[in-house]
């Protein structure tokens, strides 16, 4: 069971934090700490919670015993463990443990964990594949990587946040496998807005098209998640563009580190950066299909 009467703290309450923290609260934890860039956020969020809104991630840790982080990308991260930051996690870093949970580079994942065992921390990466609704729920799908004694120190609070919490191996490992699953997922959504744009322009009936996909080879997990809304324009974000395009560029360097070619990825990274360039990297992935659609042309993408 999980230590209820441990602090915890946010670093990062966007729409995946900000649930996670209120799915943790409504299971008896004790929130003590949030903290954003989006200050908004985090003092609204910490009136709901009743917990500290706070100015810098050092505070965080500072009252925490346990910080889970939820930022954007690398440079988020590093920002938030630089080194001789009095602002920083670093500077509590002793006898705390940080839960790390963004899509980063493998590497990064095991230079925090150096750095914050020189303080006296512990350091666990927690990488998600389940999206807000999921994290409201407890339902995430997690993947864990670091020192094993510490993932089955987290284990009773993880399981608080998912229903499968699997443990990959060393800090980085996760972080690869979390890296291949958005390359593989981001391919497939742009095959499917692919497939569905051709089925508009060849006037088939679109919701009769999905059932064919859905029970024939052309079946998939971002048909049942994204089909519905490329269909309908309707693309409130979950998973934004910019998001995917980070992700698949993290697997294709990945995969230049041993060699491969993987043209496939590399063509639909090219099409979330067409959406970036355009202004739409905010909208969710499935926003790929405005490039594909008929009489969807990029100056017509939604706001």
């Amino acid at each position: 069971m999980a230590d209820t009467q441990a602090r915890i703290g946010f670093v990062g309450v966007g729409r995946m934090g900000a649930n996670m923290a209120r799915r943790l609260k409504e299971r008896g934890h004790r929130i003590t700490a949030v903290q954003d860039q989006q200050t908004d956020a985090s003092n609204s969020l910490s009136q709901e919670l009743g917990s500290e809104a706070v100015v810098s991630p050092a505070r965080v840790a500072e009252i925490s015993d346990i910080v889970i982080t939820v930022v954007s990308d690398d440079a988020a991260m590093r920002e938030i463990y630089a080194e001789q930051d009095p602002a920083g996690l670093l500077a509590y870093a002793n006898n705390r443990l940080f839960i790390n949970c963004a899509t980063l580079t493998p590497t990064l994942h095991i230079d925090i964990e150096q750095a914050v065992e020189r303080h006296g921390g512990s350091t666990l990466e927690v990488c998600m594949a389940s999206s807000i609704t999921q994290a409201r729920e407890g339902t995430l799908y997690l993947m864990c990587g670091g020192k094993q004694d510490v993932f089955n120190r987290a284990l009773p609070l993880l399981e608080t946040l998912g229903t499968k919490v699997r443990y990959i191996g060393a800090a980085g490992e996760a972080a690869k496998v979390k890296a291949l699953v958005n390359m593989v997922m981001n391919s497939n959504t742009a095959a499917l807005a692919e497939g569905l744009g051709l089925g508009a322009a060849l006037a088939i009936d679109l919701t009769l098209l999905r059932e064919v996909f859905s029970q024939t080879g052309a079946a998939s997990r971002v048909l049942e998640t994204d089909g519905e809304d490329m269909q309908l324009r309707a693309h409130d974000c979950y998973f934004s563009a910019a998001h995917a395009a980070k992700d698949s560029a993290i697997a294709l360097d990945l995969a230049k580190l041993v060699g491969l070619s993987l043209p496939l990825a590399q063509a639909t990274l090219s099409q979330y950066q067409r959406l970036i360039e355009l202004g739409k990297g905010d909208l969710d992935k499935s926003s790929v299909a405005e490039l594909t659609f008929p009489e969807r042309t990029p100056s017509r993408l939604l706001p």
